[in-house]
């Protein structure tokens, strides 16, 4: 009986150990994203979605804390689907409380990630299940999966390069599927000639959003003004 309940005892701390390790490294990953108060990031978008056709184009995209972010585009405004916002590393991290559950490690483009799945433990907020892959080596989300209750789940990949010690990714993929979004009823996509508009029909597809980062300006001051436009 006493060897039994020492077990426990082991098996509890262990499993408490564990749990605490996994609150360390999402701890770690949010401490490098911290240091970004704002950025102005210079890139190219591709948007590859079924309702439009779009060419590439050259985007500014500006981010301040908490959860500012606006994409700029030459012609007009690049409209992220609903939950864009998590293309930022920021807004992939859990808010409140939640409980973790570590999965088997796989790799994401030659790394090796830990892969954690965060539940909410506030039932009324949209994001019910993120599954975070992150490169413990480098404190980075590799990749993230989000199931949402009102628009499906969607995919975020991301790759680093210079700005890998901000936290900062040199290219996203946002990847969903366009049947799930609720778009804004209404909704129109504006392309650089500012003349061509879409109402968007959707379907039981795949999108997919890419954004390529040629650099950023960090910590430099973005004004509130530019997110209101």
């Amino acid at each position: 009986m006493k060897a039994f309940v020492w077990f426990c005892f082991f098996a509890l701390s262990v499993s408490n150990c564990f749990s605490q390790d996994e609150k360390d490294l999402i701890n770690k990953v949010k401490l490098k994203l911290d240091k970004v108060n704002d950025y102005t990031a210079q890139g190219k978008m591709k948007i590859d979605v079924s309702f439009i056709d779009a060419p590439e184009s050259k985007v500014i995209v500006y981010y301040k804390k908490p959860n500012k972010l606006k994409v700029k585009k030459n012609g007009g405004i690049s409209i992220l689907p609903k939950g864009g916002i998590s293309v930022n590393g920021e807004g992939l991290l859990p808010k409140g409380n939640y409980d973790i559950i570590a999965s088997k490690d796989v790799v994401v483009d030659g790394f090796n990630t830990k892969v954690l799945k965060l539940l909410p433990q506030d039932e009324n907020t949209d994001v019910v299940l993120t599954t975070l892959f992150i490169d413990e080596a480098n404190a980075v989300i590799r990749k993230a999966i989000i199931t949402t209750k009102e628009n499906g789940s969607y995919e975020i990949g991301m790759n680093y390069g210079k700005y890998i010690e901000w936290g900062l990714p040199d290219n996203v993929i946002f990847s969903f599927n366009t049947k799930d979004y609720k778009l804004p009823k209404g909704i129109t996509f504006e392309y650089e000639s500012g003349e061509k508009k879409v109402e968007p029909k959707l379907k039981n597809k795949k999108g997919r959003i890419e954004i390529l980062y040629s650099s950023y300006s960090i910590n430099k001051g973005v004004d509130d003004k530019i997110f209101d436009k």
